[in-house]
Parts: C-alpha cells; sequence; structure tokens
C-alpha cells in the first residue's frame, strides 16, 4: 500500500506525494485525476526513456484518450527555450489542448522544463510528476517551482505551477547510477540543517543502510525529507518568505555550477554550497567549530564534494551577484542558526562569501605546502 503525503495550498488540498515501490499504482492515481477523458504527453528525456519510457507508455496504453510521447536529449544543457519551443510545437502537432494533461519522467532537468511547459502552454495546463532521481524526488518535484536556463543562467525564466500529483516510485533508486544517487543526497542533507535536526541525526545513524539503498530505509528518508519540504512550500508557496530557506547552499552552489560549465552535477555543488554557508555561520559565531567541521565532513560518506578544484573565487563572487535571488541589490543568503534552524540573512559581505569560496576552495598548490 503506498503511502502518500497531502500538499496544502491555502489550507486546502492541492495535490498528494505519493511513495510506492512500483510503477503498478500510477495508473490507479491517474484514474482520479479523469485521465480517461484525456489526451497525456509523457515528457522524458534520452537517457530515462531508454529504461522507463516503454514502461509508462504501455502502462496508459488505453487508460486515455491517446497518449504520446516527447524525448529530447539528457542533460543541464539542454533545459532552455529552444527544447520547450520544440516541444510546444509537438504539443500542437498532437492536438493537446486545455483539459489534456503532461507526465514528467525524470530527474529535476525533465521535471523544471515539462512543469515550465505546462504552465506556459495555452496559458496553462496540467501537468504531474513522476521524478526518477534522488534530487528531484527530496525536492525539484515538489513545490511547483519550475523553470529553464537562460544562457547559462540557472533557473532565470520559470513559473510556479503546482502539478496536479507527485508520484514516486523509490524503487528506481537502486538502479541509479551511484553518483547521481548521490548527488541527490545534498538536498536531503539540506532538509534535516534548516529545520529537523532528529532528522539530520537519522541520516547520521543510518548512513550504512542510506549507502546501501535499502528500500524501507529509503522509503523512510523520502517520507522525512519530503515532509520539511511541504511543510515550508506551504507556508510560502511563492518564496515570499520562509522558502527562500531552502537556498541553503545554492547561492554559492549555482555559481560553482555555471564556473564549472555544468560538470558538476546539481548536488553537488549544492554541497559545496552548504559548506561555505556553513563557514560563514561559523566565523560569526552560530555554529561551534564542531559543528561546522561535522557538517563538512557528513558530505564525504555520501560521496559529495567538500573543496573543488579550477575555479577562479573571484569569478565564483561575481557570479553570486547575479544569482535570481537577489533582492534590492543585496544577497538573501541563508546560514545556519544551529543545526536544524536556517536563517535568512542579507548582510552577509563580498569579503565573508570570498573566504568561505576560498575555505572550500582546492589548488594544486596546496599539496606543496
Amino acid at each position: 500500500m503506498a503511502q502518500r503525503l497531502p500538499v496544502l495550498m491555502n489550507k486546502k488540498p492541492c495535490y498528494d506525494i505519493v511513495f510506492s515501490k512500483s510503477f503498478e499504482e500510477l495508473c490507479e492515481e491517474l484514474a482520479a485525476l479523469d485521465i480517461e477523458n484525456r489526451r497525456i504527453c509523457i515528457v522524458t528525456d534520452s537517457k530515462v526513456n531508454e529504461i522507463y519510457g516503454e514502461e509508462l507508455l504501455g502502462l496508459l496504453n488505453g487508460k486515455c484518450v491517446k497518449v504520446v510521447k516527447y524525448v529530447f536529449p539528457e542533460g543541464e544543457q539542454n533545459k532552455n527555450l529552444d527544447v520547450v519551443r520544440a516541444l510546444y510545437q509537438f504539443l500542437i502537432e498532437e492536438g493537446l489542448d486545455r483539459k489534456d494533461m503532461l507526465l514528467a519522467l525524470g530527474g529535476g532537468v525533465v521535471g523544471d522544463l515539462t512543469g515550465f511547459a505546462a504552465a506556459t502552454y495555452l496559458r496553462g495546463i496540467d501537468f504531474v510528476q513522476v521524478p526518477t532521481t534522488l534530487l528531484a524526488q527530496t525536492d525539484s518535484s515538489i513545490g511547483g517551482k519550475t523553470g529553464v536556463d537562460f544562457d547559462g543562467y540557472k533557473n532565470m525564466v520559470g513559473a510556479f505551477k503546482m502539478p496536479k500529483l507527485v508520484y514516486m516510485n523509490f524503487s528506481v533508486l537502486r538502479t541509479l547510477e551511484e553518483r547521481q544517487f548521490f548527488s541527490g543526497f545534498a538536498e536531503v542533507m539540506k532538509h534535516g540543517l534548516i529545520k529537523d535536526v532528529a532528522f539530520y541525526e537519522w541520516l547520521i545513524e543510518n548512513m550504512y543502510e542510506i549507502c546501501e539503498r535499502d528500500l524501507d530505509v529509503l522509503e523512510e528518508m523520502l517520507v522525512r525529507s519530503c515532509t520539511v519540504k511541504k511543510l515550508v512550500v506551504e507556508k510560502d508557496p511563492t518564496e515570499q518568505g520562509d522558502r527562500a530557506l531552502l537556498n541553503l547552499g545554492h547561492t554559492i552552489g549555482h555559481a560553482i555550477e555555471k564556473a564549472k560549465n555544468f560538470e558538476l552535477y546539481h548536488g553537488e555543488c549544492v554541497a559545496l554550497g552548504i559548506v561555505a554557508a556553513a563557514y560563514i555561520s561559523w566565523k560569526r559565531e552560530m555554529l561551534s567549530m564542531e559543528e561546522y567541521y561535522e557538517i563538512r565532513d557528513m558530505f564525504v560518506p555520501f560521496y559529495l564534494p567538500i573543496s573543488v578544484d579550477g575555479i577562479n573565487p573571484e569569478e565564483i563572487l561575481a557570479l553570486t551577484k547575479s544569482d535570481k535571488k537577489m533582492e534590492a541589490g543585496k544577497i538573501k543568503f541563508v546560514l545556519l542558526k544551529k543545526i536544524g534552524k536556517a536563517v535568512i540573512d542579507k548582510t552577509v559581505t563580498e569579503e565573508e562569501i570570498l573566504a568561505a569560496i576560498k575555505e572550500i576552495y582546492y589548488s594544486e598548490e596546496d599539496d606543496y605546502e
């Protein structure tokens, strides 16, 4: 029996997050959305399509008026307006109208791009999230943030569009490539750090089982992680206040992601950004030195980086100023008041940010010191 978390907007039911060990219950969940009278377009990338595309097509065949599939090349570099334009063209040619639905099958790139297309095609049609990576399952599929990159700037074009359903088959995590799996863990860790110290401690206690991808442990991890995200989003759906806490590690993380030309995965960059934010928190005497080093070192068993080479710290600092979270020329920086409690701070200086970047910067010269 699938677990579910209802997400509320303005204290009214908006959509459910469903946790299942297979895709078997997906059609039953979609039936509640009246798919028998709709056309559905599965949107996925080339990699996910090879693994799950035909399975989902087969499941939906005969359950709705028509089911079609749009596949675009995998990779962050394809999360752009050109691909959205091609998707619009496909939807028009297939005759999808406002009563029809998109289904995002894949990781964060697929979910963000499909959600943006759903928000803007015919001024908005319904869509469903079927995330297949840990990062998408614990973070990007929940909360209705959609968007694409613009000229390499992360998520610069977007819209808020709530899905009608988020369906997580967490058994897919067993076959997810190792680097992709651990990249997603950075967002899981973030949720514990910003809002739930007990969850953070549970992650430490269950480190071995998480790395072994024990399904029962993964289910509990997903439910607890998604509960944090759900509660934050419900309180502030359009990021007017507390939702910005979810950006812990993202300001410096996004800058590194762009500077490295997306060679590093998003979660890897978020881990680096969290270490930098924890460093500033320590230097401001919000965290103890022991807490800072514990947070930093907690990423190591999950194969996440705590230092990065091949960057120019001054360039990273400059890139933080083009972050979309800027407000009246000030960066809304997320710091840790303590483990389990994050705060938004607009007083972080360029000197503090640069010092934090240098803390995570590794150069070959370090080998000779």
